[in-house]
């Protein structure tokens, strides 16, 4: 004779609480790994960017950086590692243009490169899929600052003719988004 069947509860709500408990707890674990690994990337960015392209010749008269704040204001680990993968993105993208000035030199911009390359690989195995994170406003918006930010660094690229000048302001903004990206790191933790 089998036994009576006893009722099971139906949680659903506290399944749902707990997958999402589970991805915010493996989005932690999964994070830590990048600052004792690659705490030098910000310094080693630097110096390669420094390297890479050092200041022209001339005297250039810079505008004031035009980085959105807003971008420092996120208020969740998820979305600092969204916000500063997408910086890394839009950077790698600007400097690996085939319009940078001749005097740049070349290796360091290539040890750069790959420097960036590999930290954005570590940031997006930081990040849940896509469907998940971008549900909301706030990321959202966040990235549509970031990409607003980059398409005013290409306007001025084309409006200065990609000029030595320039592409030296984009240096200063590069200099300004790695210190920035270390902001939201921190904040991942």
């Amino acid at each position: 004779m089998a036994a009576p069947a006893t009722p099971r509860p139906c949680l659903p709500h506290g399944a749902t609480a707990l997958l999402l408990l589970l991805t915010a707890l493996a989005t932690a674990l999964a994070c830590p790994h990048l600052r004792p690994r690659d705490a030098t990337f910000p310094w080693h960015s630097l110096q390669l960017l420094q390297a890479m392209a050092p200041s022209p010749t001339q005297p250039c008269h810079h505008q004031p950086s035009f980085f959105p704040d807003a971008l420092l204001h996120t208020t969740y680990p998820q979305q600092a590692a969204a916000t500063a993968l997408r910086i890394l993105q839009h950077l790698f993208d600007t400097l690996s243009s085939p319009n940078t000035p001749q005097h740049w030199d070349a290796q360091a911009r290539h040890d750069l490169l790959n420097n960036l390359q590999r930290y954005k690989h570590h940031l997006e195995q930081c990040l849940p899929d896509n469907a998940t994170l971008f549900q909301g406003r706030g990321p959202r918006n966040l990235l549509l600052k970031v990409k607003k930010y980059f398409a005013h660094i290409q306007d001025l690229l084309r409006t200065h003719n990609h000029s030595a000048c320039a592409w030296d302001h984009v240096r200063l903004e590069a200099l300004i988004c790695f210190q920035h990206v270390d902001t939201l790191i921190q904040r991942m933790k």
